[in-house]
């Protein structure tokens, strides 16, 4: 296992993965390829500027000096359809809500995710320094997609025929937002089984900020990745299902969710850095079997277990399925000792085919 550095190594990261869009740039209606094909052009483009300058780019410099920020630092811009970032500044820490709808969500959302990082595991902002947390929203026409591209979040407006504003759903804004927690933890390589762990813990911190904000329990909790982003003409429920992988939406232009549920069904690829978005489904499966084996509040002791393995240091950057599973189970060890805990990881690493042995 290659040992973990210091080093950051920020990527650009969507929410929405690169072969639904290809998809939906071979559909016959124009108003449906069109937005796909200029998203996919904007996010290639973005993505090969953040590899450019990922060598330049260093950490903000910590604030040890400084106590501890107990309360979020947001500043919210709006691109006004254009590509510059951030944008013109339209809503800052405090600020009353403005007449704009996408605008006060970033804003919601930003800071539910600071709430529970450091309600429920202590942390102030994703850098655990009290790091200021900037939102862009209204970028670009049509664009469908929202991105964390190692500085900041961008939101686009959806192209209103397949995807909505990608404000709306919470554990969106939380799962971008979360992999810059994973930029400044344990900085998994975006790439296979480490770039597919990176896209399911943003997963499974969208999920608990969604489930947190809305007091709801693992069992109450819908296990879903961006409901309420699809158009009605879309015949799906979101973009990922934690509880069914493989379901979350089956339509005549996107095609079935391929997310395989399980390692009898890992998808070896070359595209989307080795299927990053498509095999997060087999650890986001197994932390929702734990959730719900476990009960009660997933933020509490599953989350714990995975926020503890995401922090602990020991976690390697290129770290695949099975180095993770055996962290989580030390992890459910170290902290509960020997019980319920560890019983529940160890079954739901079993039941999608990782070993933790």
């Amino acid at each position: 296992m290659q040992p973990r550095t210091n080093g950051f190594q920020p990527v650009f990261c969507t929410i929405v993965p690169p072969h639904l869009l290809d998809k939906l740039s071979q559909a016959d209606d124009p108003l449906l390829a069109g937005p796909a094909r200029r998203t996919l052009e904007a996010d290639g483009a973005r993505r090969h500027h953040r590899q450019v300058t990922a060598l330049a780019w260093a950490p903000h410099p910590p604030r040890t000096a400084d106590p501890v920020p107990t309360k979020p630092h947001r500043t919210l811009y709006d691109c006004r359809h254009g590509t510059d970032l951030p944008g013109r500044k339209v809503r800052d820490e405090g600020d009353d809500p403005t007449g704009d709808a996408s605008v006060n969500r970033a804003y919601a959302g930003l800071g539910a995710t600071f709430e529970l990082l450091l309600a429920e595991y202590g942390r102030s902002s994703i850098d655990g320094k009290g790091l200021p947390l900037i939102g862009s929203v209204h970028y670009d026409e049509k664009y469908n997609n929202a991105f964390f591209d190692g500085e900041q979040m961008v939101f686009g407006d959806g192209d209103g025929e397949i995807f909505l504003d990608f404000t709306v759903a919470i554990d969106v804004i939380a799962h971008e937002l979360a992999h810059g927690l994973t930029q400044y933890t344990a900085n998994l390589t975006y790439q296979g089984q480490s770039g597919a762990l990176n896209e399911s813990v943003s997963d499974v911190f969208g999920s608990l900020v969604k489930q947190y904000s809305l007091g709801q329990s693992a069992e109450q909790g819908d296990w879903l990745i961006g409901a309420g982003l699809l158009a009605p003409r879309v015949s799906g429920v979101a973009l990922r299902s934690m509880k069914a992988p493989g379901t979350a939406y089956d339509d005549d232009v996107l095609g079935k969710d391929p997310q395989p549920a399980s390692m009898d069904d890992y998808i070896e690829t070359d595209e989307d850095n080795g299927g990053v978005h498509l095999n997060s489904g087999i650890p986001n499966r197994a932390f929702y079997l734990l959730a719900t084996a476990l009960g009660g509040n997933a933020w509490e002791r599953a989350g714990r277990i995975w926020f503890d393995v995401l922090t602990g240091g020991e976690l390697a950057q290129n770290a695949d399925f099975a180095d993770f599973a055996r962290l989580t189970v030390a992890a459910a060890r170290s902290r509960f000792g020997e019980g319920d805990e560890v019983e529940a990881v160890l079954k739901a690493w079993s039941e999608v085919g990782v070993p933790t042995r």
